[in-house]
Order: structure tokens, then C-alpha cells, then sequence
């Protein structure tokens, strides 16, 4: 075996002691190796688990008004002054968690309905430090407004997410029209 003391009978003690040398040496340097492939395949893990969960998120975002949720939503979104959104027109730009929460009035009211959703192209990239990760995709959010058809489709949809207290929240969205998109 590489790292137990082996029988060996040289006469000469010096020869014994760098045998046991490099023995210890390779042991180390073995160990070294183990640790280091450990490491990656616990962060490798993580990340999968985090991609996972963050990817839910992003769709329950969306998702959550099928059912209307209120608890859902206000689980993923951060509830403070950092929380900012762009929508596609110039009207409606979310600063803060205050100017969101104003929304749930419209979106509870039994008129609105969430029809269907689709995200599509879901692309996450994560930051080094792992707390931070951003997103960006294709949305089509359809709804009806007193049975009436609304909604949104192939839109772009970009954000930014943190791990606050354990927690993957939303803390930026931006929504756009390609300009050049056909007319509907």
C-alpha cells in the first residue's frame, strides 16, 4: 500500500527515512488531490441544486398568478427598495417593493385571469460568489381581462437574483418587444 509502512529491511537507516519521505510525500499529495475533487463535486452539486431552484423561481414568478398564489410571489420577490422592473412601456417602470405589492389589487381582482404561460430559451448564469445570478429568456404570459384575451408573447425577459437568508429572490426584471418583431 501507497500510504502504510511498508517491511522494508534496508540496512542503511538513511535509505529508510527518505522511503518513508516519499511515502509521506505521496500520501500528502494524494490527499491533496481527493480533497480538491471533493470540493468540486460538492460545489458542482450545489450548483445544480441552486440552478434547479432558481429556474423554478424564475418560472413561478410568472406561473404563480394561474392559481393566484399571493404567497408564492411575495416568497420570491425581495420586499424592499432595491426591487426595480422595466416593462415594455415607460409607464409602468416597479421601484421598490411598495409600488409592486399595489399590483396585487389588479392581478387578485376576479376579472383577471392568468391564462397560460411559456418560458422559453431559459438561459442562468451564475456568479462566482454564487449568491448572485442573472437570467434571460422568452415569455409569453397570456391572460384574460373580464373575458377578454390580454397577455404578452415572445417577449424578452431578463433579471437578476440573490440568495438573501438562504433564499433565492428576484431583485430585477426587464421586459421588451424586439423592435423588428412582426405586428399581431
Amino acid at each position: 500500500m501507497i500510504c502504510t509502512p511498508g517491511d522494508d529491511q534496508a540496512s542503511d537507516p538513511a535509505s529508510k527515512g527518505e522511503k518513508l519521505m516519499r511515502k509521506a510525500v505521496i500520501c500528502v499529495g494524494v490527499a491533496l488531490v481527493l480533497v480538491t475533487v471533493s470540493a468540486h463535486a460538492w460545489q458542482g452539486a450545489k450548483r445544480s441544486r441552486d440552478q434547479a431552484v432558481v429556474e423554478q423561481t424564475i418560472r413561478d414568478s410568472i406561473g404563480w398568478a394561474l392559481t393566484k398564489d399571493r404567497p408564492l410571489l411575495e416568497r420570491i420577490i425581495t420586499h424592499d427598495a432595491d426591487l426595480f422592473i422595466f416593462h415594455p412601456d415607460s409607464k409602468s417602470t416597479v421601484v421598490g417593493w411598495d409600488a409592486f405589492a399595489k399590483n396585487f389589487s389588479f392581478w387578485l381582482d376576479p376579472r383577471f385571469k392568468a391564462t397560460s404561460f411559456d418560458v422559453r430559451d431559459l438561459r442562468v448564469t451564475f456568479a462566482r460568489s454564487g449568491d448572485v445570478c442573472w437570467f434571460s429568456a422568452i415569455l409569453d404570459d397570456l391572460a384574460e381581462w373580464d373575458g377578454k384575451p390580454t397577455g404578452w408573447r415572445d417577449t424578452r425577459w431578463t433579471g437578476v437574483l440573490e440568495r438573501r437568508d438562504g433564499n433565492w429572490v428576484i431583485v430585477q426584471m426587464h421586459f421588451s418587444f424586439a423592435s423588428d418583431r412582426p405586428k399581431s
